[in-house]
């Protein structure tokens, strides 16, 4: 894990648009990451195309100040898989993943951060827990490349939320994701969800499992987040995800009943 990426060399002229639906969705929300996109989309098509899997990339540009949607736009034109989704100005990694979502055509939708941290060889893995049944597949970070002082708060804070919201979800700070498309449609958003995605699931009757995905060292640019930029913010955000799991309607058995069935029904 220690060995230096290869820079991938230019693809030749770009191919057709696809016109069939992919199997996966790769969404990637990115502000100011022009040096780690073109590893990425590499990585990303490496893991993929050997396990056969069909699959579009769509790269959401947060707002970026930086080249990155220049890149994007390199990307997309050198492979038919690559979108595009710029929202302006930035707003955050929770609106960045639910703009992808929206644009996401796959059934199943795999997220990861762009800074190289998560491996996409490990998106196989959290695929084949979906076929196993499931409907959300965590990553669990192993041999974190952060701080002490990152992998304590983030370890309070894991425990808090836990504990608050009655949930057991391990490292719910991981972006590394795969969700059945279906069960982010009616996903009430709000800014810092993706803190909270596994509980908030729950809550609509997703079976969620978690699955040991790498942990890679940053190899660009600077990170975004902070234990000061957070805390008060996650705060906030816990106590607004406690009282939706108080108040939140389920809708599941539910359904039309027609004349003439209900004397069928037990």
């Amino acid at each position: 894990m220690s060995d230096p990426i290869p820079q991938r060399a230019s693809p030749g002229p770009p191919a057709p648009r696809p016109t069939g639906a992919p199997a996966v969705s790769v969404v990637v929300p990115a502000r100011n990451e022009e040096e780690s996109l073109p590893v990425l989309a590499g990585e990303i098509r490496d893991a993929l195309g050997e396990a056969g899997v069909p699959y579009e990339l769509v790269l959401v540009d947060d707002g970026s100040t930086d080249r990155t949607l220049d890149v994007m736009l390199e990307l997309a034109a050198a492979d038919p898989a690559v979108r595009i989704v710029r929202q302006t100005p930035n707003r955050g990694q929770s609106a960045a993943l639910q703009a992808g979502w929206r644009a996401a055509r796959a059934p199943v939708v795999v997220t990861l951060d762009a800074d190289l941290q998560n491996d996409p060889a490990d998106i196989p893995d959290l695929l084949a827990a979906l076929d196993r049944g499931f409907d959300v597949v965590n990553g669990v970070r192993v041999n974190r490349q952060d701080t002490w002082v990152r992998k304590a708060s983030s370890r309070i804070a894991n425990g808090v939320r836990n504990r608050l919201t009655g949930d057991s979800v391990t490292d719910v700070g991981c972006t590394l994701r795969a969700v059945r498309a279906d069960l982010l449609r009616d996903l009430p958003m709000f800014t810092g969800l993706h803190r909270f995605l596994p509980t908030l699931l729950k809550l609509q009757g997703a079976r969620v499992t978690e699955v040991p995905v790498a942990h890679r060292p940053r190899r660009f640019g600077e990170t975004k987040y902070g234990i000061h930029n957070r805390l008060w913010r996650g705060i906030v955000d816990l106590m607004a995800v406690r009282w939706m799991q108080r108040r939140w309607i389920d809708t599941r058995g539910v359904e039309e009943i027609h004349p003439g069935e209900g004397s069928e029904r037990a």
